[in-house]
This record gives structure tokens, C-alpha cells and sequence, in this order.
């Protein structure tokens, strides 16, 4: 059983911790595999998923992962909840605390949410991607694939390529790996690279081809269009020729690198469509691996061991 009542980002969580969520993931990620997808592990257990911002990929992940556990999940609709007409966040939470709710999966638009949450209700707390802050469950996703391909993080060097400004999942992965000594790149218009990026123990670049030359892997973020509106960016266009991921940038990389995407893609802007049918393209193991870590997290936070028998 993981000792932090929250799961709020890779920032303060120890290795072990991680280490303990990527193993228990192995065994999850053979439940996904079988043609009965679904072991009797959390049975009498209660769920809520609490999405304020639009979510296909996430939200389906985390609900599927509580079903094939047999815990019982309840998808609050913010639309149309009380929230509403005026209910407050935490008066939201207790509500369904009292019905039994003993985890929450959070995501919102606000960096920080999660964590004021956390604070004001007894439930544990999953954070499904809070503002620009982080998106921990993505980044031990990727941290699951890439170690399942690469074993040690230490002898890699990781370039993130895209949108690092508002990305919650850049942010995540740079915790996340450069606590175990990964050497990190990042690589974006001077327009999409936060100040902040200096003091994470990365590499910085606005050259893409220097960026991705030697490197064993690439994470491309999606662009995020929707919040290009301030001119950070003069056309998608010149986005695409000056740092979208084509075959011939892809040349740079070592042989066996890895090409990956935590989507939904924009294809033909950030990636082009021919980079992701690659046989190094991972984008698609990275979907299913998302489902076991967030398996490894539910069984972890409400009373597992790894040593406990999944069956």
C-alpha cells in the first residue's frame, strides 16, 4: 500500500514509490491481456471519477482500470451536478465521501485543484492533470513504457518536443525521470518554453534537429491549439516545417529510438501521419500501458501490497 495518502504529481514522490507502481503494473498489464478482463481485487471498493475539463483518453482509462478490479466507480457529470448552481468543490467532495466514496480521480483546469482537495477531505486523491502543473499518471505511463523498452533511465537521453509551456505532461515527465539521472531535452519556439525550464535539470533547445541528434527516445506533445490564441505561434504551418516530427527528422535519433505521444494526436502538426505508423512509434503500447499503471495506483491506494496475490 502506497504510504502518501495522494497521488498529486511525480514532483515530490520518492523512487520507491515509482518503483513499486511500475512493478505492480507488470502483473495489471497481464489482466489487460486475458480474455475475462476482470479479477475480484478491489470488489466492494468505491470510486469516483471527478472530470472538470473534457476527457476521452483519461477518463476511459481510469474507469476501465476500476472495472477489470471490480471496484465499483460513479462518474460525477459536472455539466449537470450541483456544482452548477453553485456548490463548492469541497462541499461537492464531502457529499459523496459520506456515500462512501473513498478515492477521488480529479482533473481540472486550475493548477493546484487536486491539492486543495487533498487537504479538505479524508478520500485519497488521484490527480488526473491539474492546469499546467502535472499530469502524474501520464508520466508513470511513460516512465512504464520506456523502461519496459530501455530498462535503466540513467544511460537515456529523452527528448520532449512540442508544447512545454502548457504542458502538465512535460512537467511530469522531467520529475519523473531526471530523478533517476535521465538526461532530458526539451525542444520548442522560445514562445512555448516557460522560464522556469532552466531550473528543472533539463536541457533547453529551440533547434529541433540539434534537439533530437543522438537522443533514444522522443515524447512530442500534442499542440494545444486551444491556447495558442495570444500569438505565441505565427501559423501551424510554420509550426509543422520548423519542429513538427517528420521521417527525416526522426533519422537523427539513434536506430532503435523510441517515438512517443501522450495524444490525442494533431496530425500533420505536431507529428506527421507516416512517423506514427513507424515500427519505433509506441503511441498505441503507451494507451494500454495507461490502463495498468492506473490499475497498479487504485489497487495500490486502496489497501494492496505487491506482494499480495492478483488473481
Amino acid at each position: 500500500m502506497l504510504q502518501e495518502k495522494d497521488l498529486l504529481g511525480l514532483r515530490t514522490v520518492s523512487t520507491d514509490t515509482i518503483d513499486e507502481i511500475l512493478a505492480t503494473a507488470v502483473p495489471m498489464k497481464d489482466i489487460i491481456s486475458r480474455d475475462i478482463k476482470k479479477v475480484p481485487t478491489l470488489r466492494g471498493r468505491s470510486i469516483a471519477t471527478l472530470f472538470f475539463e473534457n476527457s476521452t483518453r483519461t477518463k476511459c482509462s481510469f474507469e476501465l482500470a476500476a472495472k477489470y478490479l471490480s471496484a465499483d466507480c460513479t462518474s460525477l457529470a459536472v455539466s449537470t451536478s450541483s456544482v452548477q448552481k453553485g456548490e463548492t468543490l469541497i462541499d461537492t467532495a464531502k457529499t459523496l465521501e459520506v456515500m462512501g466514496i473513498e478515492l477521488f480521480i480529479m482533473r481540472h483546469g486550475a493548477s493546484g485543484a487536486p491539492h486543495f482537495l487533498g487537504k479538505n477531505t479524508n478520500a485519497r486523491i488521484i490527480n488526473a492533470g491539474d492546469g499546467m502543473n502535472e499530469h502524474p499518471t501520464q508520466g508513470l505511463l511513460d516512465m512504464f513504457t520506456i523502461r519496459d523498452k530501455k530498462g535503466d533511465f540513467s544511460d537515456l537521453t529523452i527528448t520532449i518536443l512540442g508544447d512545454i509551456a502548457h504542458s502538465r505532461v512535460a512537467r511530469s515527465n522531467i520529475w519523473g525521470l531526471t530523478k533517476y539521472g535521465a538526461r532530458v531535452r526539451v525542444v520548442a519556439p522560445e514562445t512555448l518554453i516557460p522560464v522556469e525550464m532552466q531550473k528543472m535539470g533539463v536541457e533547453v533547445y529551440t533547434d529541433v534537429e540539434k534537439a533530437l541528434k543522438g537522443a533514444d527516445v522522443v515524447n512530442v506533445l500534442r499542440l494545444q491549439k486551444e491556447r495558442q490564441s495570444s500569438g505565441l505561434l505565427p501559423s501551424l504551418e510554420e509550426y509543422n516545417h520548423f519542429w513538427g516530427l517528420t521521417k527525416e527528422r526522426v533519422n537523427l535519433l539513434k536506430e532503435d529510438a523510441m517515438i512517443m505521444h501522450p495524444g490525442p494526436m494533431n496530425r500533420g502538426v505536431e507529428i506527421m501521419p507516416d512517423v506514427y505508423e513507424l515500427s519505433q512509434s509506441v503511441v498505441d503500447e503507451q494507451v494500454t500501458n495507461g490502463v495498468a499503471i492506473r490499475m497498479a495506483l487504485l489497487f495500490l491506494m486502496l489497501g494492496g501490497s505487491r506482494d499480495e496475490e492478483i488473481n
